[in-house]
């Protein structure tokens, strides 16, 4: 196995780590709180500081990874998330329900800086890695390495969200939080022995201007991730949970599904290769299929949300649990694309910048998403989120469209 290929396997693992015990948080935080009679709103609220967190760590967590090395940002996004869980499990059911939406709330931030940070990282060491690989043996093999990459950390996440219910009915809240601290300790153990203390250091940019100066495929691309994040989010954070409990699903089936349907999800990502037809120039056919899925996308919630309203006779749990696994299907394909091409526009230089930045871009998107989630579905229902989720699929179809051509795959010097 060569360094490249070897690097890449290691920061692919690292993230399995993280992101199993980030999809446990999720579950574990919502259906606690659920369980304890908060409003859909307050629950959207406990994590907006997660969501808005991840904007400023993706962005400044870029360029940290360009001056001091990928692994050291590993090693700071998993003891991060240790301190998350550690916070979080310090709650007292003695305390009052502002006090413990207000420590919740603090402790996702922390998790989401976290989760931002090591993502970004991993990420950009897809990069650096299949550069060291491709100059030695000469096969090109990005876009393979993204899908596997976003899908298996994606499955890994659905996972985690079945292990979350799991572990709050066998430990609680807190004894699940210890033992996920301890595991991603072990974690943190194995990136430090691991990988190269230098991996992805680079020529950081100087000023704030150099940093947003991004080509124009790396602005359009962060436009329609803002758009595209936010239209899952919009229904898919708080309405689809709480409609498919109103409708009478139990904590379990619900928390089941959510996983299946992640786990589905990330298994479609990481056959996008073999859906999406290449190029020989890595990008006109690529940029053809963004299109093309995200105009397909747009489509799925408008087509649920008439269906909704029609009165057909059917049950409204199952024509929106049948839609969902649609608009996964149609919405994993378009991610993955999505995160090929991020890599295709980055500069070799500095793909860890340009990756944070699309990756901030990512992140505001789940934020807006998770806080109309919460005020569009206490105002109109899940039939509100989903006219929602079709507005931002729209506007995301319209930034692909403006996606620059061949040329933008010319190294950026920003």
């Amino acid at each position: 196995m060569n360094e490249g290929t070897r690097n890449y396997a290691i920061g692919t693992t690292t993230y399995w780590g993280f992101t199993l015990t980030d999809g446990a948080l999720r579950m574990l935080v919502l259906l606690h709180f659920f369980r304890l009679g908060y409003s859909p709103f307050t629950l959207a609220f406990l994590f907006l500081l997660y969501e808005a967190a991840g904007v400023l760590a993706n962005f400044i967590g870029g360029w940290l990874a360009a001056r001091y090395g990928i692994t050291r940002m590993l090693t700071v996004g998993l003891t991060t998330q240790v301190t998350g869980f550690l916070v979080l499990s310090a709650l007292s059911p003695d305390w009052s329900a502002a006090a413990s939406v207000v420590w919740v709330v603090l402790g996702q931030g922390i998790c989401g800086v976290a989760q931002d940070l090591t993502k970004t990282a991993s990420k950009s060491a897809i990069k650096i890695a299949e550069t060291a690989a491709k100059a030695e043996d000469s096969e090109g093999r990005l876009f393979r390495w993204v899908a596997w990459f976003t899908g298996s950390k994606n499955a890994m996440k659905g996972f985690g969200f079945f292990l979350g219910g799991l572990l709050l009915e066998l430990l609680g809240f807190r004894g699940a939080l210890w033992v996920m601290a301890a595991a991603l300790g072990l974690v943190l153990l194995g990136v430090v022995l691991s990988l190269p203390p230098m991996l992805g250091k680079a020529k950081a940019s100087k000023s704030a201007r150099e940093l947003f100066g991004k080509n124009r495929g790396v602005n359009l691309l962060a436009l329609a991730r803002v758009v595209l994040f936010g239209a899952r989010d919009v229904w898919f954070v708080v309405g689809v949970p709480v409609f498919l409990y109103a409708a009478g699903w139990t904590f379990t089936m619900v928390g089941t599904f959510v996983a299946l349907w992640t786990i589905g999800y990330g298994l479609v990502q990481a056959a996008a290769p073999a859906v999406v037809k290449r190029s020989l120039d890595g990008l006109t056919q690529e940029l053809r299929a963004a299109r093309i899925w995200s105009f397909g996308l747009a489509v799925i919630p408008a087509a649920i949300a008439t269906m909704l309203a029609s009165n057909s006779g059917l049950r409204p749990d199952l024509i929106l649990v049948v839609g969902l696994g649609l608009f996964g299907f149609v919405f994993a394909v378009n991610s993955s694309v999505h995160s090929y091409l991020i890599l295709a526009y980055a500069g070799s230089e500095k793909a860890a910048e340009d990756v944070g930045f699309y990756y901030a871009a990512n992140a505001l998107g789940r934020f807006a998403g998770t806080l109309l989630s919460g005020l569009l579905y206490q105002w109109g229902g899940i039939q509100a989120c989903l006219i929602g989720s079709c507005l931002m699929l729209v506007a995301c179809f319209l930034a692909t469209l403006a996606l620059p051509g061949r040329d933008a795959l010319a190294p950026t010097q920003s």
